[in-house]
């Protein structure tokens, strides 16, 4: 309901703001393609995650939480996100992110899916929060690469093993890794609403580092 440089993160931002056809600048995260003996290798690495308690889901209040002692710039910047998407997005439910500070698209997907609210899921309404929907993105520590690339190609995989035959491959395109997915995200031909593809969604979930599920 899953932004042009050369940098890893650019290429995810590019399809991000592509998906949700906003006015952003063009922004991008790696993902890749192509067939790869360690395609279907789980990796559990993440982004350091800050030694501090758990925030809370912050439902109750137009602002998230306290921020955890020690947070990182990317932490803090999702946090904002999150501020306004809640004070100003129309989504006073958006969830707080995790401790690793990619957000929690399981609980983002859910409130998307609820009739009449997928539209600003990302971005806000009317787009009021990309200034700082695109300051996080700015702010995601660097990827390693193959492992991204590695991660989503057995989700992919997976996906098509579940049922979601069209599901493409990611593919890497100098250095950088970048997502699969449908084949024409500007005209979607995979349903993401139906059960087939949501019940494929929840299986193959752990095949995907932490905030690569947002992208593919």
């Amino acid at each position: 309901m899953n932004f042009p440089d050369t940098n890893p993160r650019a290429t995810a931002r590019l399809r991000l703001a592509t998906l949700v056809a906003l006015p952003l600048l063009a922004l991008s995260v790696a993902c890749g393609g192509g067939e790869s003996d360690g395609a279907d290798k789980k990796d559990t690495a993440i982004a350091d995650v800050p030694d501090a308690p758990t925030a809370g889901t912050g439902k109750d209040d137009d602002g998230p939480s306290a921020p955890p002692a020690g947070k990182s710039a990317f932490y803090d910047a999702q946090l904002k996100y999150v501020q306004c998407m809640r004070a100003k997005g129309g989504y006073k439910d958006f969830p707080d992110p995790k401790l690793s500070g990619y957000l929690d698209w399981d609980k983002v997907n859910e409130i998307g899916a609820q009739p009449g609210r997928n539209a600003g899921i990302k971005g806000g309404r009317n787009g009021v929060c990309v200034t700082e929907l695109q300051d996080a993105l700015a702010a995601e520590p660097e990827r390693d690469q193959q492992k991204s690339y590695e991660s989503m190609l057995a989700h992919a995989k997976c996906m098509r093993d579940n049922g979601v035959s069209r599901f493409t491959n990611p593919t890497m395109s100098g250095g950088n890794a970048q997502p699969g997915g449908d084949p024409n995200p500007m005209s979607p031909s995979i349903d993401s609403n139906s059960p087939a593809y949501k019940k494929a969604r929840e299986t193959c979930a752990p095949k995907l580092l932490d905030g690569l599920d947002g992208m593919q």
